[in-house]
């Protein structure tokens, strides 16, 4: 029972239709412009928008509206929106802040599609502005009208003709897609454009963002095919959620870059002034970038150069570069700026050292970077570059020429084309000079090897194509599975939160803190609470000495601070001393009335590293991970990464790799590593712990000792949400978390039991199986065409199904474990995929041949329809082969219509919910 969905192009990956309209068209594609406010002014905002308009016909009909003008500029004017005869799509509006959202309420009643506000005036001068923006957003809700702005320059779609801004020109038609809060840094890329020759697919100023924002355009732009990247000046994150989808889902196609101001503590004050919004912590946006696949660069001219390289060069495999060079100075620079970067010379393999010393002179380098010499002539360029390009210590190569006196810069660049292409590592190059290597350079980026003027931005270049290579791997590289199967008590830590905030309290105790952790299989030290001097003694002699004691109090969560902490108790006497000094010390420094005994602890050999692991509240993402080095000096090293939950072992496994820690629990210096899939597996947990109970503000497990034979918890701190702070006021994650809710069994008419649930990561090896059951007649009805089995398996078009992002769509299996050999099996899919910019999802399932006819596909399509529900979807739709009559007959059951036409090959389901 496989519904298959008609398209002329169908989605190889999904089986899903692509775009139809998408509400954001009206601004690339109208068919008529309103400008309210036009005038003939000169140099007004009026004048400037109109005259653009007019000036670069975009096939439409284009409107003054003004109240004391009969015409403007030759056109006919009408007083108002209304006076208008004709249906307007789209209007342009610069007039006072104050009229707008009187505007908008006339343009929702006549029935405009979108609104671009130019106008300034809003949130950015404080809450009668912010106010304004409600009332705008208000009265455009009602009818679902889209708004660019407002305080934005407008936007321009250079293949369309559409000049709707304010700015002295039109862009030049290209593949970039360039989007900017600000309005006066778009005039200044515009006018560079112009000089550089760069052209654009979409030029758009968002302004203040009331209701288009990043997330509505990268998705759009993602699905544009004249937009090879895009390109983003960014000063403030807005929906957050909406970014990292969209980001997430885009930029394993299409390459997103992002200059974002506001690092320092002074730019982010402007850059919040400038646009009225958070900026945000600058370290959580980086984590967010690498989240979401997003490159981030630090200067305006990287933005254009990355997307060059990345649009002519493969990406690296890693941050290894190989340099070939014919002067010492520039590879020296190049090399400086690699390794600042964050990059890696490769080490030369000796076999290629060998092949080197057959064809260049004695006096050659003998390493990376490979000097070759200033005399080197076209060939010994060619062949130098041929022999480091196969060596596999390399990710990448650099190829550097000054203009010496014996040098061909023209004919060496001839010599050098052939290389663009023939292996899978990005070639690049430096032709160093003015008009002596003009030529050369042409010829090169003809042979599409991007040129730099200066070698140390090559290098970058480069060490920013492997940081987009690692983030998009981090993404989509296949997490291990953890194979114990571990479910944590959810309950019994709901329990303990809720206990805590019934009794007024924000703070867990020490014991309750570990409890909550040991429920997520996070191991903690045997802790005891004793409450008087003598039971302490007594905990310490039943767990064995040495011991540690420490301050029980619900009220202190920095037991150092207090004196709350003695080690090393060796027998009874010392506990009960340690017992006194504890209750003594914290009654002098804070008050007697927040001592409430001690926890009794072994005393644990710190045999391994101190870790700590930790989460707290970003205002605008959210919960945010913290891994790094533990201990009382955490925050002076400073030696942490961070991320957004939830997490994989792979997305771990990258925050470990962030720190300087992970390296030694790797092993040095002849001492063991740690249980580093251990260590992946307990950060997972840690962030299932943190998605799934949002009463959590902050927890922090510091230390967390690892060491080769184990991984404990020693001390650990939870601070949880006051009872008064209601859910919607507590960030959301920006990520959505797995959707537990959604797993149940069922049992098929076979009698068995199987396991129905939202797909995963790690699922990727089990759909490789699972697609070896498919015959070619159910691989034809779920896809619409044939399909290899070398294709459907492709980790490529795996990963975009399994790695899916639970906020724009969702895809069920059905699981079990195969009653013959004990493995664990994938016997269908359903996926239901929302389409972009509207209400509505398609919905498409498959089964495997050997368990059809169990009932299978009904239920999941049940369960399907339950989701799109719960997600607000107002239709679900699909398209079945007119032959495929068992899933025609389960829609009609489950209530869809079906609309069958003569000479169709499919017939449309449709099920209004």
């Amino acid at each position: 029972m496989k519904p298959s969905l008609k398209s002329s192009k169908p989605n190889i990956e999904t089986g899903l239709l692509s775009r139809r309209g998408h509400p954001l068209d009206v601004f690339f594609t109208p068919s008529s412009i309103a400008v309210i406010g036009a005038t003939e002014t000169p140099g007004s905002v009026g004048r400037t928008t109109l005259w653009n308009l007019i000036s670069t016909p975009f096939g439409g009909t284009v409107y003054p509206v003004n109240p004391k003008r009969p015409s403007v500029l030759g056109i006919k004017a009408y007083p108002n929106l209304s006076a208008i005869p004709e249906e307007v799509d789209l209007i342009v509006v610069v007039t006072p802040a104050a009229t707008v959202p009187g505007i908008i309420r006339e343009a929702a009643q006549k029935g405009v599609r979108g609104a671009i506000v130019i106008s300034a005036g809003f949130k950015e001068l404080g809450p009668e502005g912010a106010e304004l923006e409600r009332q705008v957003l208000e009265e455009a809700g009602k009818v679902n009208m889209r708004i660019i702005g407002p305080n934005c320059l407008g936007l321009m779609s250079p293949p369309t003709g559409v000049n709707a801004t304010f700015a002295a020109g039109m862009a030049r038609p290209g593949n970039v897609g360039f989007i900017s809060q600000s309005g006066a840094l778009c005039t200044a890329v515009l006018d560079w454009s112009f000089q550089e020759q760069v052209g654009f697919s979409a030029f758009i100023s968002l302004g203040s963002m009331v209701d288009v924002g990043w997330g509505d355009l990268i998705e759009y732009l993602g699905d544009d095919p004249r937009t090879r990247s895009i390109l983003i000046y960014m000063e403030s994150i807005g929906n957050a959620r909406s970014f990292l989808s969209a980001a997430r889902e885009v930029a394993l196609t299409k390459p997103i870059i992002v200059i974002k101001a506001g690092r320092t503590a002074a730019g982010g004050k402007a850059a919040a002034s400038h646009t009225g919004s958070l900026t945000g912590s600058d370290d959580v946006l980086d984590a967010a970038f690498r989240r979401s696949g997003v490159l981030r660069v630090n200067n305006i001219s990287d933005l254009f150069y990355m997307a060059e390289v990345l649009a002519k060069q493969p990406r690296p495999r890693g941050p290894r570069l190989t340099i070939v060079t014919n002067a010492g100075g520039p590879a020296v620079l190049a090399t400086d700026a690699l390794i600042t970067a964050g990059g890696e010379l490769a080490d030369l393999d000796a076999a290629t050292v060998e092949e080197l010393n057959k064809i260049l002179p004695a006096s050659w380098s003998r390493g990376n970077p490979i000097d070759i010499l200033g005399d080197a002539g076209p060939d010994r360029y060619a062949k130098a570059l041929e022999i480091a390009q196969k060596d596999p210590a390399s990710d990448g190569l650099l190829v550097v020429l000054t203009p010496q006196a014996m040098t061909d810069p023209t004919a060496t660049a001839q010599q050098l084309k052939p290389y663009a292409s023939i292996s899978d590592k990005p070639v690049l190059a430096s032709w160093m000079g003015g008009p002596t290597v003009a030529a050369g350079e042409n010829i090169l980026n003809g042979a599409n090897i991007p040129t730099f003027p200066y070698p140390d931005t090559a290098a970058r270049a480069f060490r920013y194509m492997w940081s987009y290579s690692y983030n998009l791997r981090g993404i989509y590289e296949t997490p291990a599975f953890d194979e114990r199967g571990f479910t944590p008590n959810r309950d019994q830590a709901a329990s303990i939160l809720a206990q805590a905030q019934s009794e007024s309290r924000t703070i867990l105790t020490e014991f309750e803190s570990k409890q909550v952790l040991a429920a997520y299989g996070i191991p903690t030290v045997e802790t005891r609470i004793a409450r008087t001097a003598a039971e302490a003694g007594r905990s310490a002699a039943s767990i064995g000495f040495p011991v540690v004691l420490k301050l029980y109090s619900e009220t202190i969560t920095h037991k150092t601070d207090v004196g709350g902490v003695q080690l090393n108790l060796k027998d009874a006497a010392a506990v009960e001393g340690a017992f006194s000094a504890i209750q003594s010390s914290v009654a002098a420094k804070v008050g007697a009335e927040h001592f409430l005994g001690v926890t009794v602890q072994p005393m644990i050999k710190l045999d391994g590293y101190e870790i700590i692991l930790g989460s707290s509240l970003d205002p605008q993402f959210g919960p945010v991970i913290l891994f790094g080095m533990g201990g009382q000096l955490v925050e002076v090293f400073k030696d942490r990464s961070l991320a957004l939950p939830p997490l994989t072992s792979t997305l771990a496994r990258r925050m470990m790799e962030q720190t300087k820690i992970y390296k030694a629990l790797k092993g040095v210096r002849g001492r063991a590593p740690i249980d580093l899939p251990e260590l992946e597996q307990l950060m997972v947990r840690f962030s299932q712990l943190i998605c799934e109970h949002r009463i959590i503000q902050e927890i922090d497990i510091n230390p967390l000792l690892a060491s080769p034979e184990r991984l404990i918890a020693l001390d650990a701190r939870i601070v949880i949400h006051p009872a008064d702070v209601k859910p919607e006021a507590i960030p959301r994650l920006a990520i959505r978390p797995y959707p537990t809710r959604y797993v149940a069994d069922w049992v098929m008419k076979s009698g068995q039991t199987v396991t129905i649930r939202p797909i995963r990561p790690e699922d990727e090896p089990l759909l490789v199986k699972f697609h070896h059951t498919l015959s070619d007649r159910t691989v034809y009805l779920r896809y619409l065409q044939m399909m290899k089995l070398s294709q459907r398996v492709a980790h490529e078009r795996l990963t975009r199904i399994c790695f899916i992002d639970y906020a724009r769509e969702m895809a069920l299996v059905v699981d079990r474990t195969d009653p013959q050999t004990g493995e664990r099996e994938i016997l269908g899919v359903g996926r239901l995929q929302k389409l972009h910019g509207t209400e509505e999802a398609e919905f498409a399932i498959v089964v495997s041949d050997q368990v059809q006819k169990q009932g299978l596909g009904k239920e999941i399509l049940t369960r399907l329809i339950k989701i799109a529900r719960d997600e607000k979807i107002r239709r679900v739709n699909a398209d079945i082969l007119a032959d495929n009559m068992a899933m025609q007959h389960v829609c009609e059951r489950l209530g869809f219509q079906l609309d069958r036409q003569i000479g169709e090959p499919t017939v449309s389901a449709s099920l209004e919910l």
